[in-house]
């Protein structure tokens, strides 16, 4: 279990800073974006599962929690920006893109941009680059008000997100982060992020990927990574996680910390 000391620090991106959390030296670090209604805490166990001292950075996205104040454009382009100014501003020199679902889909635009020191991408239950059929007009419309209200928030948390059911404290923080973004930020995706295409990104990326799919995922199920990720990164490696839904960092901490550890090693050095 992970005991190094975790830091903030203030990383200057357009129109203000976001608040890093970082801790550990063993690298390449770990770079986490979250999912949306998500936070860095969502990768906080997780992170706790890692070997102790491994180099890890965690923040809220523009838009959200802490970054809330943080001005727009909330769009996908603009998300990518933020993590390329985040590595740049921590000067990694070695690092690997994690991002979950939204954030798996803003990860996907960064790495596609070659930044110097990626060495690696994984996708925790991403937004494919290609959107699938089912995000019509009438599904983003009601995406668009999953985060409207506390039982809102726990009614996808138990009929969509979650295959097993999040309890206490982990519940209410899952509750908590989702109705921590502004409006603007909480509706950029649902209404234009989801159904956004970014095939050619995908194809750009070059590094090693590795893509971690939910067993019981009903917004993002291992046949439409298939159909609508694999054919634009054919070197992706599709690992499923069984009996695990969409959250894959709240339901399986530990089979995710573990797929990162084994990705890490295997990277060329």
């Amino acid at each position: 279990m992970t005991t190094t000391e975790t830091t903030t620090h203030p990383v200057p991106v357009s129109g203000g800073a976001i608040g890093v959390r970082r801790q550990g030296r063993r690298g390449p670090t770990l770079v986490f974006a979250h999912y949306w209604g998500g936070s860095a805490g969502t990768w906080d166990a997780v992170v706790g599962k890692l070997p102790a001292d491994s180099a890890t950075v965690r923040f809220d996205q523009r838009g959200w929690g802490s970054s809330r104040t943080l001005p727009g454009p909330y769009h996908l382009g603009q998300l990518a920006d933020d993590i390329i100014a985040v590595v740049e501003g921590l000067a990694l020199d070695s690092f690997v893109l994690v991002g979950h679902s939204m954030g798996g889909k803003v990860s996907q635009l960064a790495a596609a941009r070659h930044p110097e020191g990626l060495a690696g991408l994984v996708l925790v239950a991403p937004a494919p680059p290609q959107p699938p059929p089912a995000v019509t007009a009438e599904y983003q419309r009601f995406l668009a008000h999953a985060y409207d209200s506390a039982r809102t928030v726990e009614e996808a948390l138990d009929h969509a997100l979650t295959a097993t059911r999040l309890e206490g404290t982990v519940r209410s923080a899952a509750v908590r982060d989702s109705l921590a973004g502004g409006d603007a930020a909480r509706e950029e995706w649902p209404l234009r992020g989801i159904a956004a295409d970014i095939t050619d990104a995908a194809r750009a990326v070059s590094v090693p990927v590795l893509v971690l799919a939910g067993e019981a995922d009903q917004v993002e199920p291992p046949h439409v990574l298939r159909e609508c990720l694999l054919p634009h990164i054919p070197h992706a490696r599709l690992d499923t996680v069984p009996g695990s839904g969409h959250l894959l960092p709240l339901e399986a901490p530990e089979t995710v910390a573990a797929a990162l550890e084994e990705f890490t090693v295997g990277l060329p050095r």
